[in-house]
């Protein structure tokens, strides 16, 4: 029974990966989002150059401990585009970032998360720095796993979708303070709700797994 109980313990812990130690991954976009809802001239480019910033900080920092992260990766990529096409273009394309590009970001970032779940869930590299190499291609390891990522996948394009339909509806706040209905539900209700519904999720979904698979 000893032996069964600390044979348990690491696979339930890389199950919790950590407790939501991939969430640091999405700090450059969540910085972005904020960042970037100020309108002024090349807000959109300033908030993608420090997403960028993030990004790399991150990307050194555990270069030495760890491989490179694919989210961090598929990050760097896209907010240097942001970056570049909004210092580089004019007027126009920094409202069509602020009103387009944006919210597209979280939609590809999904879409991004989405596509490599078969292949490698962004999450398992977060699990595997906490746990021990031969749970890492057990069955219930990559079932929580690949859950988790297509969660978190399908949360990110569900944020950038209602962010897309503020703009589609022409509903977007242009000013602080602004009291739009669809702004408010569309921007801050829905995203809230998702991230919420998506963190107890991750709280429970593992130990649940771990559970009726019985052993490690």
């Amino acid at each position: 029974m000893t032996t069964t109980r600390t044979q348990t313990q690491p696979h339930q812990r890389a199950g919790a990966l950590g407790r939501f130690g991939f969430v640091l991954g999405f700090l450059p976009w969540i910085v972005f989002s904020v960042v970037a809802q100020r309108l002024a001239a090349n807000a959109v480019a300033w908030s993608a150059v420090i997403a960028v910033a993030m990004t790399l900080a991150a990307l050194l920092f555990g270069w030495r401990r760890h491989a490179p992260k694919i989210l961090n990766l598929c990050s760097l990529v896209l907010f240097t585009i942001m970056a570049v096409a909004g210092f580089v273009g004019g007027p126009g394309v920094d409202r069509w970032l602020f009103e387009w590009g944006r919210p597209l970001v979280g939609v590809v970032l999904g879409l991004f998360v989405l596509a490599t779940v078969p292949v490698l869930p962004f999450t398992a590299e977060y699990a595997r720095q906490s746990t021990p190499r031969e749970h890492w291609d057990s069955p219930t390891f990559t079932k929580i796993n690949r859950v988790l990522s297509a969660t978190w996948g399908a949360a990110l394009i569900v944020m950038g979708l209602a962010s897309l339909a503020v703009t589609a509806l022409d509903a977007q706040a242009t000013e602080p303070g602004s009291d739009h209905l669809p702004d408010l539900l569309l921007n801050w209700v829905v995203p809230i709700v998702v991230v919420w519904a998506a963190v107890r999720f991750t709280a429970t979904y593992p130990d649940r797994v771990t559970a009726s698979a019985g052993r490690p």
